[in-house]
């Protein structure tokens, strides 16, 4: 005890710096984990307050579960949620990294800061801003795409009533948006590399596609790992805006834009069972931590410096 006490003192500087962010982790993260009893019980809010109702709400054990699994649609949101976030990670990881190994060659570093502030600024836009601008190209009548179209005499499409389009629709705006983000990140660990390593690397004669490929890419493969394995973690998420707002909630495309929040969000209007949003995050949560976890281990095994932990 009296060392650990010695260690908190020696430390002391480093704690209190660390202070305001445990403190938004305790209130936000590790204290409502108490209301996940919710996910187990038939929730209904009375006077007393939100931790009485709990108390006093009807215990149903796994019933909020089966909303999800027992449902029609459980095998298409299930479908539509892990593909397409496979797609965001596997797609959005190879452009990103591209874009910035592009960003961190240029010679002019002006340009490099205009294309790089351009491309992060979609990432502040909500995504109600980003369904309007969509719309602005897709509509029937007005739609930027059905005048291109029209001018060449082709027939216009109905955007929001085809289906077989929006996979690519999706995928494309999402990584419109986040790829600056991403790339960002990607940039800044290129630019903590020690340049030596390319300096020593152009007198052996190595050439720019040999300096990416030998140097580039394997300094930045911890980071890579580790942007991988958080992404894996919320592969059991979709981006309620992305999958609502730029659909525009057309229940025609539901097929390949409803995925587990937005079938959750549209249940918990329809019936208010709070219960079953609840078990809904609970169930992601679980199978990402589970995800994690196994993903971490066979990183670990392949190599031990490039693991989360």
């Amino acid at each position: 005890m009296a060392a650990l006490f010695k260690n908190l003192v020696r430390n002391k500087v480093m704690l209190f710096m660390v202070l305001p962010g445990a403190i938004w982790f305790f209130f936000f993260s590790y204290l409502p984990l108490i209301g996940t009893v919710v996910a187990f019980k038939q929730y209904r809010f009375n006077r007393e307050g939100f931790w009485a109702s709990i108390v006093t709400s009807k215990w149903v054990g796994w019933d909020n579960f089966k909303f999800l699994f027992n449902g029609s649609d459980a095998y298409i949101i299930t479908r539509n949620t892990l593909l397409y976030n496979i797609a965001f990670i596997v797609v959005g990881l190879v452009l990103s990294v591209a874009m910035a190994v592009l960003l961190s060659e240029l010679v002019g570093k002006t340009l490099a800061k205009i294309y790089q502030t351009g491309m992060f600024l979609p990432y502040f836009l909500s995504w109600v801003i980003v369904g309007y601008f969509a719309f602005s190209f897709l509509s029937m009548d007005r739609g930027m795409v059905n005048q291109i179209l029209g001018w060449f005499g082709v027939e216009r499409v109905q955007w929001y009533s085809d289906p077989k389009y929006w996979p690519y629709i999706l995928i494309f705006v999402n990584l419109w948006k986040a790829i600056g983000y991403n790339s960002v990140i990607y940039l800044a660990s290129i630019l903590g590399i020690d340049r030596s390593l390319y300096e020593a690397a152009m007198i052996d004669g190595a050439s720019k596609r040999q300096q990416i490929f030998n140097i580039t890419l394997p300094l930045l493969s911890p980071i890579i790992i580790i942007m991988t394995l958080l992404a894996v973690g919320r592969i059991f998420y979709a981006d309620f805006g992305l999958f609502y707002q730029v659909p525009r909630d057309s229940g025609t495309l539901y097929s390949v834009t409803n995925v587990i929040d937005t079938y959750v969000y549209r249940g918990l209007k329809t019936t208010g069972e709070i219960g079953m949003s609840t078990a809904a995050g609970l169930y992601q949560s679980v199978v990402g931590f589970i995800l994690v976890m196994i993903s971490n281990f066979i990183v670990r095994r392949m190599d031990k410096d490039s693991a989360l932990f």
